[in-house]
């Protein structure tokens, strides 16, 4: 009650006092004491990012994404051929927009297109590898089952330079590949992980030494086990204890 007390009386006092329109758009307010308060009217478009980062969807990129669709139903059902009749058409649907087409086609399940358009960002100057992009194309592939192109998709992973590593998308990454069966690709971007120096942490472990010892994998599991222990010390109860967090929170089984 006070609050709104001290709202309403600063909301009068605000309207009772003269303001002044100043340059640059910026309304001034005189107070008795000599005082001045300012109030900067932004421009809200100022705070538009680029869509190519794929913050937002444009009008361009919504009717992008529908030529896609169709274009890929199309392509789908001819001869083919039609494999490299479709690839123009995507590039010359893709001018602009691109990394806001590839997450829109994500959202909506489509995982072969996203795929393809990202495969084309690939190839544009101002690409940049991020380990965020690939993991969201990758759950889509795992989820799918397209086996195929998920294999596709790591090894372009590989071959980046210049990639930021981190941790805890690199933790997502092994998650998602074990819990869909890919058991090597998974390890492959545990190796990867460390070659990029980025280091695995108690939640790294206890996503792949509980998963490796149920897969009956024995040894690779023994020699995680070691490099936690020269990681951490002798006692490893954080595996224990990481894992009854995730078993509550239903991300993987308990098999401790």
């Amino acid at each position: 009650m006070q609050m709104q007390c001290c709202s309403s009386a600063a909301h009068q006092l605000f309207l009772a006092r003269p303001l002044t329109i100043g340059t640059h758009g910026t309304r001034r307010q005189r107070s008795g004491g000599g005082g001045r308060i300012e109030i900067e009217m932004r421009d809200r478009s100022k705070n538009r990012k680029p869509t190519q980062r794929g913050r937002y969807l444009s009008s361009e990129a919504i009717l992008a994404v529908q030529s896609l669709k169709r274009s890929f139903i199309s392509s789908s059902s001819s001869s083919s051929n039609s494999n490299s009749n479709y690839k123009e058409k995507v590039q010359r649907l893709i001018k602009r927009d691109m990394v806001a087409v590839m997450r829109e086609l994500l959202s909506q399940g489509e995982p072969l297109l996203a795929l393809l358009v990202f495969e084309e960002i690939r190839n544009e100057h101002w690409y940049r590898p991020q380990l965020s992009m690939y993991f969201d194309i990758i759950s889509l592939l795992a989820r799918s089952n397209l086996t195929k192109e998920l294999q596709h998709t790591c090894s372009l992973l590989k071959r980046e330079y210049h990639l930021q590593a981190d941790t805890e998308i690199f933790n997502l990454l092994l998650q998602v590949l074990l819990e869909f069966g890919h058991l090597h690709l998974a390890l492959d971007s545990f190796r990867l992980m460390k070659l990029w120096d980025c280091e695995p942490d108690q939640d790294t472990y206890t996503i792949l030494i509980p998963k490796l010892q149920s897969l009956g994998e024995t040894d690779v599991s023994r020699s995680l086990r070691l490099e936690a222990k020269k990681r951490y010390g002798t006692s490893l109860d954080f595996l224990q204890e990481k894992q009854n967090m995730l078993q509550s929170s239903h991300e993987l089984p308990s098999v401790l």
